[in-house]
This record gives C-alpha cells, structure tokens and sequence, in this order.
C-alpha cells in the first residue's frame, strides 16, 4: 500500500515539475526539433555504407551488399597510408596543442601589468577569427620560395628558402605549427577562466608559508586545471582520426600528398569526385565508429585514474 502511494506522489510530483518547467521546455524546443532534424535523422543515411547506393534507386531501393565496401577499403592501397597521414598529424597536433594553451594561460595568469595582459591576450586570441580560406593563402604566401616574407628574410642572410609546400617530409610541421599559431590563445581561455576562479586566499596562505611564484604554479594552479584539462583531452581523443578537412585540402597539392591525404579527404574524394557514395560512407563510418571507441576508452581510463569523466 505503501509503495503504491509512493508511486502516485512521484507522479503527482513529477506532473507538478513539468508544469513549472514547462517555459524552460517551450524555450528549449526548437533547439530539439534543429537538434533532430539535423543530427538524428540524417543518420538513416548510413545505411548506404552497405548498399550499392544508387541515387536513381534511393537509399532504401537500392540492394544490399554487406561489408563489401569496407573490405574494399581495407583491401586498398590507401588504407594504411590515410591511416598513417591521420594518425600522424592528429597525434602530433594534440603533442603541441593540448599542453600549450595550459602553459599560455598559466603565464597569463601571472602576469601583473592589466594593460599588457590585455593586450597579450587579444594579439593571442586574434587569429582564430581568421577563416581558413584566408589561413592557408598566408601560409601558402609566406612560405613561397620566391615572393614569399620569410623567404625575403632569409635571402637577407644569404640563405635560399627551400619549396616546403612542396616537401612532403614539411606538410605535418606545416599544418601543426600553422594551427598551434591561430588556436592556442583561443583554446586558452577554458583554462584562464579556470584560474580566475581559484580562491584567492589559497595564495595568500601560500605566500605565507614561504611558497615561491613557481610553487604556487605547482601545487595551486596546476591542481586547479587538472579537471578541466582531463575533460578537454578526452574529448580531444574523441576526435583523433577527424583531422581538419578544410586545410588539409587547401594545403594539399601532388608533391606532399603522399603525408597529406588523410581520411577526410580520401572520403571527400571518393564520395563527390569520384561518386562512389557507399565506398565513401563505409569510411566515414568506419572513421566515427574508431573515433567512438577512443573516446569510451580514454573516458574510461580517466575515470578510474582521476575520478573525472564525461559521464
């Protein structure tokens, strides 16, 4: 008796809630409907990865083949080199850029001059405003051999600025350090934002027990970013083998390609150059389901380790 009257004051209560929350659930609507119409129901479309897939036919007339295409692209010869080219510049981007925007932030937190500090965190946070069109012309600008800035600025010693866009041994460090440049400032803010939280009588107790600047980083500030920076590599290993599409492809020409073409672009070039839309789709999924199974992982591991996850 007992437990049923239990479940009708859950219910009662549960309909109290819904009626008082009902504006915040009207105000969220259409970001559900948006959310939906654009994420979830696409996702029927994955399906043509074990298809032929026919345009004139449609996606649900066309036949099944399985894992046909999945084991076409397992069996290509550009299975391990795209898988390389990713891993490669998705592991050495997260090297650079994961611990660098800690460091930016850690140094701006210690910087006394309002002025300078806020001039040093717009200068560092202006180009990732640039678009990536404009972001590969300027490199593209800056590091031709010929008319390019640096180039002039090393014939002033002497020296003559090799063709790097044309070296495919350069394309990983271009594409890396390129994009070191235009989104560290902007990556650390998360962490600046972190810090300014830190209670500032930590320091003061800090400074009283004779801690220097460098103590004070070790055991305050780094402590403090520890779960914010665990929660950003997480997702950061959730997306290794989505390497940038739109830069790789501007930067990329026929003398680096065999280091630049990566999973994003195979796809792009097998799915609209070359209108095989089920080989293509079977990579993407193919790509998603490594990228889903990182992410678990590394999640997990975290837990356990740190007691900080997503979930």
């Amino acid at each position: 008796m007992k437990t049923k009257e239990a479940h009708i004051d859950r219910k009662k209560n549960f309909r109290i809630g819904v009626r008082r929350s009902m504006p915040l659930y009207l105000l969220m609507l259409p970001s559900i409907i948006i959310f939906l119409l654009f994420t979830y129901y696409p996702m029927y479309g994955v399906v043509i990865a074990f298809k032929d897939y026919s345009p004139a036919l449609g996606i649900m007339g066309s036949p099944w083949v399985g894992l046909k295409h999945f084991k076409q692209f397992f069996n290509s010869y550009q299975f391990w080199p795209t898988i390389r080219n990713t891993l490669v510049i998705s592991l050495y981007t997260i090297l650079v850029t994961f611990p660098l925007p800690i460091v930016l932030a850690l140094l701006c937190n210690q910087m006394r001059a309002v002025k300078f500090k806020k001039f040093f965190q717009v200068a560092t946070y202006l180009p990732h405003f640039i678009s990536t069109v404009v972001m590969c012309g300027m490199i593209i600008l800056f590091l031709s051999p010929s008319t390019g800035i640096i180039a002039k600025i090393v014939g002033l010693f002497g020296f003559t600025l090799p063709n790097l866009m044309g070296e495919a041994s350069a394309f990983p460090h271009i594409y890396v350090w390129t994009e070191a440049w235009q989104h560290v400032g902007w990556d650390s803010i998360l962490y600046i934002a972190t810090l300014s939280a830190v209670d500032p009588t930590l320091y003061e107790a800090a400074i009283m027990d004779g801690a220097n600047k460098w103590h004070r980083v070790l055991h305050i500030d780094v402590p403090a970013l520890l779960p914010t920076a665990t929660i950003m590599f997480i997702m950061r290993m959730g997306s290794v083998m989505s390497v940038g599409f739109e830069k790789v492809y501007l930067l990329q020409n026929t003398l680096n390609s065999s280091t630049s073409e990566i999973l994003s672009t195979y796809v792009y070039k097998m799915g609209l150059i070359s209108n095989q839309y089920s080989l293509s789709s079977a990579i993407g999924l193919f790509n998603n389901a490594i990228n889903l199974i990182l992410l678990v992982t590394v999640n997990q591991i975290a837990k356990k380790l740190s007691d900080t996850s997503l979930i």
